[in-house]
């Protein structure tokens, strides 16, 4: 039998590195990408890291079991997943190279009970476009997105562990979500808002949580979380950290909070784990 796998020449990012990291990050709105100091941390960001050969990006905006795959062909057009944002955002591209190979790669590693759904037409949706617009902005590596499952943190963890080995092959695993997303309960939507109180009571327990590595305490935020429910009135922003920390080397080793701060009131920390 032949098996696809993810090219892993080494990448040429000048440093004979192929590992990769996983990241968390917050993927913010359309206006993000006129945002010159979030962008600026998001690129600074990426250009620290080796090059991927393959990104695959578990967004907050694609809830689907069983397990499903973007489409895999190049250019592949974008999902505008938003409304109310001014009409230049709708004509947004990002036309990434085939990704056929990781998505047979990542059906691989599945087990043989779990359906894997390969979608032919549906692209990247703005959780995914528009960090990725900012942080790779050639659009010349392969993306992939993956539906997220389940919002059960263990579960989650459990697929980031069965990922995990798509790092030593140059790909970057990345959740996309906001550490607070209350929109329902912001009261002005200006991008220098101040915080509420609900969200940097959250924001403040996770950070501390994450230097910890204390991962039991982030997948118990329900009940120990200060802020809830109005930092979450839903979760799928805040569980893609579960994928993260699941392909993490040990996920009770603390990694890097690369960013932090608020955007619209909003938590925009942002975190690397080896």
């Amino acid at each position: 039998m032949t098996t696809t796998s993810v090219d892993t020449t080494p990448a040429d990012s000048g440093r004979g590195e192929t590992s990769m990291p996983a990241l968390y990050i917050g993927h913010g709105a359309p206006p993000l990408l006129d945002d010159p100091l979030w962008s600026a941390q998001l690129r600074s960001w990426a250009d620290e890291l080796p090059r991927p050969k393959a990104i695959l990006i578990v967004s907050a905006h694609w809830e689907s079991a069983p397990l499903a795959l973007s489409a895999t062909a190049a250019g592949t057009p974008l999902v505008y997943d938003f409304g109310g944002f001014a009409p230049r955002y709708y004509q947004e591209k990002y036309e990434t190279p085939d990704a056929s190979a990781l998505a047979a790669r990542i059906t691989a590693m599945m087990p043989r009970t779990e359906t894997v759904h390969q979608h032919t037409s549906r692209g990247l949706d703005h959780g995914a476009w528009v960090p990725l617009k900012i942080m790779f902005p050639a659009g010349d590596i392969p993306v992939l997105q993956m539906s997220m499952p389940t919002h059960d943190p263990e579960k989650l963890l459990a697929l980031g562990r069965r990922l995990r080995p798509l790092r030593e092959e140059g790909v970057l695993i990345i959740g996309s979500g906001f550490l607070t997303h209350g929109l329902p309960f912001l009261t002005e939507f200006r991008i220098d808002a101040t915080a509420p109180g609900w969200s940097q009571d959250f924001d403040v327990w996770a950070g501390e949580a994450l230097a910890r590595g204390d991962v039991d305490t982030l997948a118990a935020y329900s009940s120990k979380a200060p802020g809830m429910p109005y930092a979450h009135p839903t979760v799928e922003h805040y569980t893609p950290l579960f994928v993260t920390l699941g392909a993490a080397t040990d996920p009770s080793v603390p990694g890097v909070q690369k960013i932090d701060g608020y955007w619209m009131g909003l938590s925009k920390r942002s975190l690397e784990v080896a």
